[in-house]
């Protein structure tokens, strides 16, 4: 069993800023997530989309403010718990939590933060009858490990920013990679979609647009993928593959949390924001896209906010006998978990005798 101070559920920007904030305070903290990978949407959605209104950022990609995150926490050595999704809770008498995942991994802390975003995040599926015949046995809609397609021929179906970009990775990988898409256009990054085009031309991506992927064959395993042109002279073509990627995005469900007791109102997850953004289960927080109350914004930068309130409380919740005084970083610096100290130079004054 994994054991923590703050269990965090999401690791989107909000749940890893609170690793950062619950650091400050000595506070340990472990993360869940459905997703492969930190970043939530930032990471699976639109990792090359620039983001305008996060503070002292003009203009930011979420890919990169992810990077930043991740780097800006790692001295507080956060624990992961990825690819797998929160399924139940459960507290004890001592006031306590058990929270155990879809695949029976259990966490036990203190206190829990959900900062699931929109919810737990689950592939949009194409509407091919016997796709699910297939899911591991050559379809996948994440790519955990690149190498697992080393000298494969793939192919990935999509138009956004995730399908471009790993069809991109792939070129150099993959024996060949084919990027089926619906339309001409695609909607994802301009330099993604030129490089795409640019790899078209080299032979290294076969780029078939205005088709589907509508069919899947093979016996015990993937084997084979039947493309739909629209072009009707060009009709269905069968493409031998070992490997079958859609991408088409994430699908936000609150998911198993909608049955924990929690209070809901319009698929999120209400709190009290005069003080510290806690749920009706005492020890459960809820901060980010995820909750709501009068006036809430769902930006990032308001669930920054919401965190560090939260881990204050967090704090009070986990020490009742100890008093945490508030330093500006600035003054107290960033003492991590791994050793490492940040803090500003001393000035050193000289008196000059007279």
């Amino acid at each position: 069993m994994i054991k923590t101070d703050i269990l965090i559920i999401g690791a989107g920007p909000t749940g890893l800023f609170t690793v950062f904030e619950a650091g400050l305070l000595k506070l340990k903290t472990h993360l869940i997530d459905a997703l492969p990978q930190p970043g939530g949407q930032c990471s699976e959605i639109y990792p090359k989309k620039p983001i305008y209104d996060i503070p002292a950022f003009p203009e930011i990609l979420a890919g990169d403010l992810v990077n930043n995150l991740m780097e800006q926490i790692r001295p507080f050595s956060p624990g992961f718990t990825l690819g797998e999704r929160a399924e139940t809770l459960e507290k004890l008498d001592d006031g306590t939590f058990i929270v155990t995942t879809n695949k029976g991994t259990q966490h036990h802390a203190p206190v829990v933060a959900i900062a699931g975003g929109l919810g737990s995040f689950e592939p949009r599926k194409p509407p091919i009858t016997n796709i699910a015949d297939y899911e591991d046995k050559g379809v996948s809609y994440f790519i955990k490990d690149p190498e697992v397609y080393r000298d494969k021929r793939v192919v990935i179906a999509g138009g956004g920013d995730s399908a471009l970009d790993w069809a991109i990775y792939l070129a150099d990988v993959a024996a060949e990679v084919a990027l089926v898409h619906r339309r001409r256009e695609f909607r994802g990054a301009l330099d993604s979609v030129e490089q795409v085009s640019e790899l078209a031309k080299l032979g290294k991506i076969d780029l078939i647009t205005n088709a589907e992927v509508v069919g899947l064959r093979g016996e015990e395993k993937l084997e084979q993928v039947v493309i739909r042109h629209k072009d009707e002279a060009r009709g269905e073509e069968f493409r031998d593959v070992d490997d079958f990627i859609p991408l088409f995005g994430l699908s936000p469900k609150l998911g198993p949390i909608g049955s924990w007791g929690l209070e809901i109102e319009k698929n999120a997850i209400k709190v009290d924001n005069s003080y510290d953004y806690q749920t009706n289960i005492p020890g459960v927080y809820a901060i980010g896209d995820v909750n709501t109350y009068k006036g809430k914004l769902k930006l990032i930068l308001s669930g920054f906010h919401e965190a560090a309130i939260m881990c204050q409380s967090a704090y009070q919740r986990i020490h009742p006998n100890k008093k945490f005084v508030l330093k500006y970083t600035t003054v107290g610096g960033v003492q991590g978990f791994d050793g490492s100290k940040k803090e500003a130079k001393k000035e050193v004054v000289q008196s000059i005798g007279v």
